[in-house]
């Protein structure tokens, strides 16, 4: 039996299976590596005007789905929110069984950006999922029964996550975690490999160096430590999360991670030393049978702009200067994509993919960046390119080895670093960001808004100024690796981000991205030419995957929205979000399907009267809740559209119950855990009074409409 299997972590590989034993071995053995490509061309150029709807599947949630389904042997699997797991028959749709893990409440409070999850991974009769609380589950493939499960976090008092997808190298699964930014300082980052069969630890890498003063727990960290300050605080743990972008490679055996930014963004409270702070913001490759290092590059020495390089790792074969070479590329966060010798970490080239401003180049033959003055914002804010958002993030990019070209879902934004110990505004520390916060010049941007909070920041028509066109815009651009250039690309938001989608690429010379404002779009992928776009009403950032069954080609893409989007800004206007419910669903295209029907219209909750004052609020009182709102609320509660409750629209029941939400923690099976070891009744108290007055202004507003 032939049996043709999609993977997320090594996207769209056929392989040939014999059966019995169902899932005999890795589902998708590595010779992908991560492409995101499928040999299937039955929907191609020719034929995509055909393409249509399958079937759908209500994953039951309305939150970020960032997961590509994995399909073996007529069976989809994929995961979802907090680490929900799903199997469906690959045909029809139709749920065979779903795995619901019971989490710690706190982990939800602790996950950067929303609760997704990033994908499963298939092996020997079972599937692998992490759940946010940093459990990895192996569940038997067939029933969906826990077969074993470990908890991942050394420390689980931090504020550690795990949103990532497990990857299978030989004997191991191997998961990271999240967290780097979170809390007062951070956590500290490494990779945790356990044994397929029984769940056991076989080793653990640790990506900084502990405390000084503590022993290090293996050789590799004898040279990290030499990068960071002797005398460093413990307080920040380093940062340097593995959130995403693992792959192995079967013909060198080795495991390649991409590591997140150190911690804090202030580099400068980690002491004087102003080191390079390894093993952040780097490219590792590691033994799976050992965990030791084989070599590593880093991408972005003493990284202060959080230029994480956990985006996903594509490993090809690509011929420069006549010969052909095994690398490993990565569109960077920080601008610049990479080549690099995937045997021994040689940078074979570094070429800017998007606008960048922090650095002029990278230098070959060191490797490093040369940064430039306006990358400096600690004593005025700076506008730089790209932004926080990364000019590529975790959504996956595409390799074809049929065009021999990458496709990059780009985001081309900058932000305005804010330094707020010495900005002037009242804010001191933000959780997510600590000491400092990046403003993005999309229409909310308000610099007098700003003034007050964060001090002196250019106004917009200052920003507008410095380069042609919008500041904020996402383009899927196809990138040539070897001559290092843009072969085409589209313009896909402007103005304000569209959360846009992973990218897939087939034999039937065509690329699949979804969009934040709902459309799958489909081009040719010599030329860019636009083939096909389907409306679903349901904003995409998962990539889609292409499996075949029964003879038959399909197109699987997971859609909703949240990530970081429900972080940094409220749902944008075109996107679909803003005008469908967030439904979560699971798509399926075939040749000669239908149409997808579109989600219920939105509608925006009113204003509800206020409470009725029980007393005069002193304007100090709500100021001091706007600066603690801004802190510690922010970053999950933004106002406007988003996929958490809009604070300013509370119930009167709501009202009466918020400091038993808050600090009694009553709604933490819903999410919403207590805030009672970060905030005292007096700082609830004046939370809640700017909350109330902003619901006055609202209210009021909309009565005289």
């Amino acid at each position: 039996m032939k049996a043709l299997v999609t993977y997320s972590w090594c996207a769209s590989l056929i392989i040939a299976m014999t059966s019995p034993p169902l899932l005999a071995e890795v589902a998708g053995d590595a010779g992908a590596g991560q492409q995101y490509f499928s040999p299937l061309e039955s929907i191609n150029a020719q034929t995509v005007s055909r393409l249509g709807l399958a079937w759908s599947y209500d994953l039951g949630t309305q939150r970020g789905q960032e997961a590509t389904p994995v399909v073996v042997d007529g069976v989809m699997y994929t995961s979802g929110y907090i680490g929900l797991v799903y199997a469906l028959d690959a045909a029809t749709g139709r749920e065979l069984w779903r795995f619901t893990p019971t989490i710690e409440p706190m982990s939800m409070r602790h996950a950067c950006c929303d609760a997704v999850n990033r994908g499963v991974a298939v092996a020997r009769g079972k599937v692998y999922a992490a759940s946010i609380d940093g459990r990895l589950h192996a569940l038997d493939a067939a029933t969906g029964k826990e077969v074993w499960s470990v908890a991942t976090f050394v420390e689980p008092q931090l504020n550690y996550s795990s949103s990532g997808a497990p990857v299978i190298a030989h004997e191991v699964v191997v998961i990271g975690n999240s967290g780097g930014d979170m809390g007062q300082g951070g956590v500290r980052g490494y990779v945790s490999a356990f044994d397929l069969a029984s769940g056991a630890l076989k080793w653990r890498f640790y990506t900084v160096p502990p405390a000084p003063g503590r022993p290090l727990e293996h050789a590799e960290l004898k040279r990290a430590a030499r990068s960071w300050d002797p005398n460093r605080s413990a307080a920040y743990p380093g940062g340097a999360a593995v959130w995403d972008g693992m792959v192995y490679d079967p013909k060198l055996h080795l495991v390649y991670l991409g590591t997140g930014n150190a911690a804090p963004w202030d580099v400068r409270k980690l002491g004087p030393h102003n080191g390079d702070e390894l093993y952040a913001c780097s490219i590792v490759a590691l033994n799976p049978d050992t965990g030791r290092m084989a070599w590593f590059y880093q991408t972005t020495p003493g990284d202060r702009w959080d230029f994480d390089a956990t985006q996903k790792l594509v490993l090809a074969e690509i011929k420069i200067e006549g010969r052909p070479r095994q690398v490993l590329m990565q569109a960077n966060k920080n601008g610049f994509f990479y080549v690099l010798d995937r045997g021994t970490g040689e940078l074979i080239s570094a070429e800017k993919f998007s606008y960048v401003t922090w650095a002029s180049r990278v230098d070959l033959r060191s490797g490093r960046p040369i940064v430039t003055a306006q990358a400096d914002y600690y004593d005025t804010p700076k506008n730089l390119y790209p932004s926080a958002a990364g000019a590529h993030s975790w959504q996956p990019m595409s390799f074809s080895p049929a065009t021999r070209l990458v496709y990059i879902p780009v985001i081309d934004m900058s932000n305005v670093w804010v330094n707020m110990e010495a900005s002037g505004g009242r804010i001191r520390y933000i959780n997510g960001s600590f000491t400092i916060v990046p403003l993005f010049p999309d229409d909310t941007y308000d610099a007098a808004a700003f003034k007050p909070l964060f001090g002196v920041v250019p106004e917009l028509k200052t920003l507008r100024r410095e380069r042609q066109g919008e500041p904020v815009r996402e383009l899927i651009r196809a990138w040539n690796p070897v001559t290092k250039a843009v072969v085409w690309q589209h313009e896909t938001s402007s103005g304000r981000r569209g959360y846009d989608g992973g990218i897939l690429s087939t034999d039937g010379n065509l690329v699949f991205q979804g969009r934040g404002d709902g459309k799958l779009v489909v081009y040719a992928a010599d030329t860019g030419a636009t083939l096909k776009t389907m409306p679903t009403g349901s904003h995409i950032m998962a990539a889609p995957m292409s499996y075949e069954t029964n003879g038959i080609q399909y197109v699987a893409v997971q859609t909703g929205y949240g990530g970081a989007g429900m972080t940094m800004a409220p749902v944008p206007p075109s996107s679909a979000a803003f005008k469908y419910d967030n439904e979560n669903r699971l798509l399926v295209f075939k040749l000669g399907g239908g149409e997808v029907p579109l989600p219920e219209t939105r509608v925006g909750e009113p204003f509800p009267p206020p409470p009725a004052p029980g007393r005069t609020v002193a304007a100090t009182l709500i100021q001091h809740g706007e600066d603690l709102y801004t802190e510690q609320c922010a970053r999950c509660h933004v106002f406007g559209l988003s996929v958490t409750p809009d604070l300013r629209k509370l119930t009167p029941a709501l009202h009466e119950a918020f400091n038993s939400i808050v600090l009694g923690g009553v709604f933490s099976s819903q999410g919403m855990e207590t805030f009672g070891d970060l905030l005292s009744v007096a700082d609830v108290e004046a939370i809640h009074a700017y909350l109330i007055d902003q619901q006055s202004q609202g209210y009021a507003a909309q009565s005289r409409e």
